[in-house]
């Protein structure tokens, strides 16, 4: 798995609540089945009817709900299906509307680790996204539209300790090598060695060794212009072993060494984000509702101040090289006991912390602490808004909704669309379109709707009439092939939260299936 077995166990311990088991809902469903999510729970009053069947293009899904499944309940007939996916999932289904359910017992949704609702009426909406914004429950808007697909992620705080960012530098600390690591260097003597001992050194101290020459002989700094790093290149280049005629003899270490430069010279530094993370006031202003996640960012910053002497610990692992077993296991061991050290320093400091909260000392395993430290550099925090500011003219992002709106075919237009229809639902109590002769009668009603939400807004942009009239033939309808890529995105989203790991977006993702192209925005 992606997110390995800490994340696989995260993953099989949740519950999730997927409100309607619509084409949409489903596919989210199967996506999160598969990979073996503990429980689910599939609330939805409606019956299994023909649009259920139509908007459901799998052959065995059609078959069973027209032979055993129509006028049956709509949850009870995809979880039963849903759990031949995968017998070590458990499932459940609600035969309850999630407006009686709100109406009734609003503390039904506490019991989930996240909430998933899907093709919801606006004002269902902002009810359930109030009750779970209360209880700090994260949901998941989920809609399929024609050829339009949007989610909306609603949760306070996300913490995130394993990003996965793509293309990360190692972390040799050449720039700032520590002591044991200038031993280990020293311990080198590249002038010195036969043949078969200098082909194999590995490129790290390689690098190393000549910027102390480089130090030595040209600069106090390091190379840091493109001139500078090819004199660099060029001073490693020199040191490659001779033959009796005076070729450079083919050793494969030295030229890794020059084809690593540039990376190998980066400068060690804590990133924005974590300085940002180091001056939060969660981080700054811990209590004994800190989780544990402030608490190892204070130890962290702590950490920095005092051992780290500016730095973050050290990550303890170095790439594959070019090098024989005995030379590269030994570099190995040095960045990894140096490693051990600083996770023991932050460690340290995050006993004495949740000493002085009151918390058990256990509270923050070892487990935990090593897998913090190792992604010290990597640490994001996700706040999203509440979808109620976003619905409220005097909240709303309209700044942002306006810059977007330049460009007459920005995804944004799409979203504003379906603001539009959802203002139509509201007054006609049903969607333009739905039946074929309301189509071009609906065109009107939706452009009214749409001028009555630009002006209330205050949103001074104007959208074509296409985007009315395509809405108007969507017809509110729930193509499979939008929603099954709906649900294979929205799944991913979910995993995400739940194994804490990879980063959400924040905190509106739309999808054109016109175009093909998707957009994410923060509203």
């Amino acid at each position: 798995r992606l997110w390995g077995d800490h994340g696989q166990e995260a993953l099989e311990s949740a519950h999730v609540c997927v409100i309607n088991a619509t084409a949409t809902g489903t596919e989210i469903l199967k996506n999160l089945v598969l990979p073996g999510i503990g429980s689910f729970t599939i609330v939805d009053g409606n019956r299994v009817s023909g649009e259920d069947v139509g908007n459901n293009t799998d052959t065995l899904c059609k078959l069973h709900f027209i032979l055993f499944a129509l006028k049956q309940n709509r949850a009870q007939s995809a979880m039963e299906l849903l759990q031949e996916l995968n017998s070590d999932v458990s499932g459940n289904f609600v035969e309850e509307s999630p407006e009686k359910l709100l109406d009734n017992d609003p503390s039904f949704f506490n019991r989930f680790n996240l909430v998933v609702a899907t093709q919801l009426p606006e004002s269902t909406l902002l009810r359930l996204a109030e009750v779970l914004w209360n209880s700090n429950i994260p949901l998941l808007v989920c809609r399929t539209y024609g050829l339009v697909g949007y989610m909306r992620v609603m949760i306070k705080e996300h913490t995130v300790v394993e990003s996965h960012p793509d293309n990360t530098l190692e972390d040799l600390r050449l720039d700032k090598p520590f002591p044991e690591l200038t031993e280990h260097v020293q311990d080198y003597d590249l002038e010195h060695m036969d043949k078969k001992d200098h082909s194999h050194t590995p490129w790290i101290v390689i690098v190393a060794k000549y910027i102390t020459k480089w130090f030595n002989e040209k600069s106090e700094q390091l190379p840091k212009s493109y001139k500078e790093k090819e004199a660099f290149k060029e001073l490693i280049r020199q040191g490659i072993l001779k033959n009796e005629n005076g070729t450079p003899e083919d050793e494969e270490n030295f030229e890794e060494a020059i084809k690593n430069v540039n990376t190998a010279l980066n400068r060690t530094e804590i990133p924005r984000g974590i300085e940002e993370l180091f001056n939060d006031d969660c981080c700054l202003k811990l209590t004994e509702q800190s989780s544990s996640f402030w608490i190892l960012v204070r130890a962290l910053k702590e950490f920095v101040a005092n051992e780290g002497q500016g730095s973050l610990p050290v990550r303890g692992t170095i790439p594959d090289m070019i090098a024989d077993s005995s030379k590269f296991i030994k570099l190995q061991n040095v960045y990894r006991e140096k490693a051990k050290r600083d996770i023991a320093a932050v460690g340290n400091h995050a006993a004495k912390l949740l000493q002085s909260l009151g918390k058990a000392p256990e509270s923050i395993s070892e487990r935990e602490l090593k897998l913090f430290c190792d992604n010290a550099a990597f640490l994001r925090v996700v706040r999203c808004r509440a979808l109620a500011e976003e619905h409220s003219p005097n909240s709303c992002s309209k700044d942002a909704i306006i810059s977007h709106l330049d460009n007459p075919d920005s995804e944004i237009v799409l979203y504003v669309m379906l603001r539009a229809v959802d203002r139509f639902y509201k007054q006609h109590g049903r969607y333009p379109g739905v039946y074929n002769y309301q189509v071009e009668d609906d065109v009107g009603k939706l452009k009214s709707c749409l001028t009555g939400f630009l002006q209330e807004y205050g949103l001074p942009v104007g959208v074509k009439d296409d985007y009315v009239h395509e809405f108007c033939r969507y017809g509110a309808a729930e193509p499979h092939t939008v929603a099954a890529f709906m649900g294979g995105a929205a799944a991913q989203e979910v995993i995400k939260v739940i194994t804490g790991q990879f980063v959400i977006f924040n905190n509106t993702f739309i999808y054109s299936g016109m175009s093909q192209t998707s957009a994410t925005f923060q509203l």
